[in-house]
């Protein structure tokens, strides 16, 4: 932000250099400077360093991503074998067999044995393989996920940061404001007293100091409001006061949003995640379609009986095949597979929508740059007229040939033309931030 040129007051016979009454105004801005020295320093790049190392919405989304891992390595999990180990000990009654519950009657041994049993899945005919393949892009849809978490809180941190700086320089504006009117309402206050002005003029000048100061309460509050957003951007609930360092200017948006699309639909992260989704889902579905296939596994066991009934040797080993055939469970697998399927037609056409909700994004994204740039020269030039007028109304008021009215019109003037100046620089900056974060480039 450029300095603020501060505009004298009228001059002439009988006008004064102040009074009392511009002291407050003095310490004040004297509190402002020395609140402004003793504020912590940063650039927008340590705000956005800090957020990323520091904010609990990326520590989460880090955390899921992680988690997400984990499901892939229990999904692979029936490729190795599953090894346990077995103590037991029995006894029962004489001849004692199960007859109640099953169809089988075996015999219980009084023994007590250990023993390890080892089973492996053979094959399922590739349902285990689309299981792990779909935990695999899921895993790789939460990757994206932080990333977009990470491009969340930067734009975030992009905004608040130059939110900031605007209120910083609306206050700036607000404190020379305040200053340059007091001198006004000081000095056409002494000329009403040697009756060279009307006390209608005190009025005004008057009035138009008191709305000065509204605009500085305003611009007060507005920078500790600035501040605490900052400081939550950044991850952190500590109360801060920020001494910003200001950024250039960015180049001008291109004049085409035809490839900011096109980037936009490669990079962002949120229609990757959604490509990993839909995949995901189509290859559970696929699973689910492989549940009525059969499985193969086989099964060992072995071990020693050292305490046991004469009936029993010593030790044990045995071997098997197992084959499962699906034939009827009411419907079930049919049901999960359709399930599975249309969940996947769900998904396919909610990629879509993200892509054509980005397009949108990033078109509105480019307007917003475009119109903020064409701003600077526009709000430029009204400062400039705004600082001329001012100059003709100061002097016109002072040799008499106006009245105060048209000079606090034309401080009213300046002041917002000051205001729109410093907005429309850094909210070109902020929608500049935007449309990198739509485009994908902010991560």
């Amino acid at each position: 932000m450029k300095p603020v040129a501060c505009r004298p007051g009228p001059s002439g016979p009988g006008w004064s250099g102040g009074s009392e009454r511009t002291r407050p105004t003095y310490v004040l801005a004297a509190l402002l400077i020395a609140a402004s020295a003793s504020a912590q320093t940063l650039t927008l790049k340590q705000a956005e360093e800090a957020a990323l190392q520091h904010h609990p919405q990326i520590q989460q989304q880090q955390a899921s991503a992680k988690a997400a891992a984990e499901v892939v390595r229990e999904a692979k999990s029936p490729y190795y074998p599953t090894v346990y180990g077995s103590v037991t000990g029995a006894e029962s009654q004489n001849a004692s067999r199960i007859a109640a519950g099953a169809l089988n009657n075996p015999v219980i041994y009084d023994r007590f044995a250990t023993g390890v049993t080892v089973s492996q899945l053979v094959t399922d005919f590739g349902r285990t393989h689309a299981l792990s393949d779909s935990a695999s892009l899921l895993a790789q849809a939460q990757d994206q996920n932080v990333t977009t978490q990470r491009a969340d809180v930067l734009v975030r941190v992009d905004r608040a940061y130059f939110n900031l700086l605007r209120a910083q320089a609306v206050l700036r504006v607000a404190t020379d404001t305040v200053r340059t009117r007091q001198v006004v309402a000081d000095q056409v206050s002494a000329l009403a007293a040697s009756n060279l002005k009307s006390s209608l003029d005190v009025s005004f000048a008057k009035v138009n100091l008191a709305e000065a100061q509204l605009l500085l309460v305003q611009a007060q509050n507005d920078v500790k409001s600035a501040d605490a957003e900052l400081s939550a951007a950044m991850g952190s609930a500590d109360d801060r006061e920020y001494a910003l360092a200001e950024e250039q200017l960015p180049a001008p948006p291109l004049p085409d949003v035809a490839p900011l699309v096109a980037v936009a639909l490669r990079d962002r992260p949120e229609v990757a995640a959604a490509r990993f989704s839909s995949d995901a889902v189509a290859r559970f579905a696929d699973a689910e379609g492989d549940l009525s296939l059969p499985s193969i596994s086989a099964v060992g066991a072995f071990g020693a009986i050292p305490y046991r009934q004469d009936t029993l040797n010593d030790h044990y080993a045995a071997a098997g095949i197992n084959l499962n055939v699906p034939i009827f469970n009411g419907n079930l697998y049919p049901a999960r597979h359709a399930e599975a399927m249309f969940r996947a037609k769900a998904e396919r056409q909610h990629l879509l929508d993200i892509q054509n909700r980005i397009s949108r994004d990033v078109r509105v994204a480019w307007l917003d740059a475009r119109s903020a740039f064409e701003r600077l020269a526009l709000t430029d030039q009204l400062l400039e007229q705004a600082t001329l007028a001012l100059d003709l109304a100061q002097t016109r008021y002072t040799l008499g040939l106006s009245s105060i009215v048209e000079l606090t019109q034309a401080q009213l003037n300046k002041t917002q033309a000051e205001i729109a100046q410093a907005s429309a620089r850094f909210e070109y900056q902020t929608r500049t931030a935007v449309l990198k974060y739509q485009t994908g480039a902010l991560r």
